[in-house]
């Protein structure tokens, strides 16, 4: 069967990769339906959606393919926002990327696109999808495995990752040559939905905080934090510490003690020996068996890390480190066999 008879609908932001995804899928052959997903914003937020639709807008008519706006704001507050607001309750961090990808992108996109006759949907993303197996962007500066865990095989059976192959100079002068109008547009950054405003500002604007203190590794107490849930371990901003307590210019919190409400900083961001001897990882999903894996990411763009050992007890993973690092419960950590992302899971 030739691509003419496939249809694919793609999820267009108004960015340069999706707009260069939506050329190449058309140069391929497909019929390629271009579509803006519409997501959930505060009100009074600064998200610019109407320009990016309207850049949409005009790539698909510069590429002569079908236009339409999905509105997934009632599934994007739902399944995003409101286990975000969650997890930071809890004491957690979760990764919104993720939780869109699952919820939204791959979940809610599809399930319309599949009403609407779609063979594939596809989206701008820094993947490889080979066999039904997911593979880092070649790009390693722009690979985006790290928020596509969730997706099972079944899935990648329906997903196409136009873009995964090329780097990104490459790909800015694909889109220059084909004219493409925002050729030249600046990446996107932060979290679409909360536009201008700082992450922890907005988080105080939903959940309960309540001020606390700051304590060295001693268990002085050296500063004040705004509340023990809007901190990560390892983040090194957005509290305060007293004049002359200590020295500033490079402190990471280490600790966060949620029923005590403080947050434990050093100068180095170290892992006591003996402490965290395996990451306790739940929600998981795994494309392979867990001997395949060899490393793994706790962080985005982070330099893998070797896995020594995995044991699955049920409905948990234990996973042991050859070096093992702080991390905040809530974090996706992803698992890789060299190039191959075989899946991932929530640490707690």
């Amino acid at each position: 069967m030739s691509n003419r008879t496939k249809k694919v609908y793609i999820g267009m932001s108004g960015g340069v990769d999706s707009s260069v995804s939506a050329y190449l899928l058309k140069k391929q052959g497909y019929d390629v339906i271009g579509v803006f997903i519409r997501v959930w914003q505060p009100e009074g937020g600064e998200c610019t959606w109407k320009e990016e639709r309207r850049d949409a807008m005009r790539v698909c008519a510069h590429l002569d393919i079908p236009f339409i706006t999905l509105d997934l704001r009632d599934e994007y507050k739902k399944g995003v926002v409101d286990y975000m607001f969650r997890e930071y309750s809890l004491g957690n961090v979760p990764n919104p990327d993720v939780m869109c990808n699952r919820e939204v992108k791959f979940g809610a996109f599809w399930k319309w696109a599949k009403d609407q006759g779609a063979d594939y949907i596809a989206t701008g993303h820094y993947a490889r999808n080979i066999n039904n197996q997911m593979l880092e962007g070649v790009d390693k500066n722009k690979d985006q495995s790290y928020f596509l865990w969730t997706l099972e095989r079944y899935e990648l059976d329906h997903i196409l990752f136009p873009i995964g192959h090329l780097q990104k100079p490459e790909l800015r002068k694909i889109a220059k040559k084909a004219k493409i109008p925002v050729f030249d547009k600046k990446d996107s950054q932060g979290v679409c939905f909360i536009g201008q405003i700082d992450m922890k500002e907005f988080l105080k604007e939903h959940i309960k905080t309540t001020p606390g203190d700051v304590l060295d590794k001693e268990g002085n107490i050296i500063g004040s934090h705004d509340g023990v849930v809007l901190y990560a371990i390892g983040e090194r901003h957005g509290f305060t510490i007293f004049k002359n307590k200590t020295d500033q210019t490079r402190l990471y919190i280490i600790k966060k003690d949620i029923e005590n409400n403080t947050l434990t900083v050093d100068t180095e961001k170290i892992v006591e020996k003996g402490i965290d001897e395996f990451i306790s990882v739940k929600n998981f999903v795994l494309r392979e068996s867990v001997d395949t894996i060899k490393q793994c990411r706790l962080r985005y763009r982070q330099e893998k890390i070797n896995v020594m050992k995995i044991e699955k007890e049920e409905n948990v993973l234990k996973v042991y480190l050859e070096n093992p690092e702080l991390y905040s419960k809530g974090q996706s950590i992803v698992f890789y066999d060299g190039e191959v992302c075989v899946g991932g899971g929530v640490m707690g």
